[in-house]
């Protein structure tokens, strides 16, 4: 990397970190994820940007010597999880705020994105903590799921939103897919849950007013994205995503 084309670190995640890059962000993926990410998210972008959803824009896709990253317009602002962090009185605010952009994403009709449910099916298959029955029982439940078409974010959580209520972007796009948006609330019900489980509850609960949709749909789908977050390799979770793959709704 050269120090000359990259500015300040503007925050670091899992699988990339975020630099200043003159009027825009370079977002540099790791060495493990790299080229592959990097072209699988900008087409992500690139397909998205017709819906005016408030999202990154993406301006190119540069190699830097043995890692990959995306030049895109800069989101201004903390996240999300600081301000309901430092400021627990406006939380109500902030989530009412992220059902909108949840809505609106879930508004957009998704093509040409891969399959959530496929996903999920995928994880499970490869999740560790998991009985052969328990693995096999939980594949026939996720079939019996509606596939949904819309637009799901993902990883759709507090710190992946930037800015202030009314001028937010939702970053980090990796995983958007086509699918049920009760099973992308209750992903981010999971997200949450884990370092605020009553804010993960209150979530689900503003979603479910807002929407329509009855908390039994957002929660139908509770054992899946659990068992599947578990190929995720977050040990910190382990105990709580088990416990929810084995019950699911019944023991919230």
């Amino acid at each position: 990397m050269n120090s000359v084309d990259i500015g300040d670190l503007l925050g670091t995640g899992k699988e990339a970190e975020v630099y200043e890059h003159g009027a825009l962000v370079l977002k540099l993926y790791r060495v493990t994820a790299s080229k592959n990410a990097a072209f699988r998210e900008a087409a992500i972008l690139a397909h998205i940007e017709p819906f005016g959803l408030p999202a990154p824009k993406i301006s190119d896709v540069r190699q830097y010597g043995d890692r990959w990253g995306l030049l895109m317009t800069r989101a201004r602002g903390q996240p999300f999880a600081n301000a309901m962090i430092s400021q627990p009185a406006l939380i109500p605010k902030y989530l009412d705020e992220m059902v909108r952009l949840h809505r609106e994403i879930h508004g957009q009709a998704a093509r040409a994105l891969p399959e959530l449910k496929a996903r999920l099916g995928s994880n499970i298959r490869h999740a560790p903590f998991l009985s052969t029955a328990h693995r096999e029982r939980l594949l026939r439940g996720l079939d019996t799921l509606p596939n949904g078409n819309v637009l799901c974010h993902g990883d759709f959580h507090p710190s992946n939103i930037l800015g202030s209520p009314g001028q937010a972007m939702v970053v980090d796009w990796l995983d958007a897919c086509a699918g049920s948006p009760a099973a992308d609330v209750c992903r981010t019900y999971v997200l949450i849950h884990h370092a605020a489980p009553e804010m993960a509850m209150r979530y689900a609960e503003t979603y479910a007013r807002a929407s329509g949709l009855a908390l039994g749909d957002i929660f139908a789908w509770l054992p899946f994205v659990a068992a599947s977050r578990l190929a995720e390799g977050v040990s910190k979770e382990e105990d709580e995503l088990i416990r929810m793959a084995e019950t699911g709704w019944s023991d919230i």
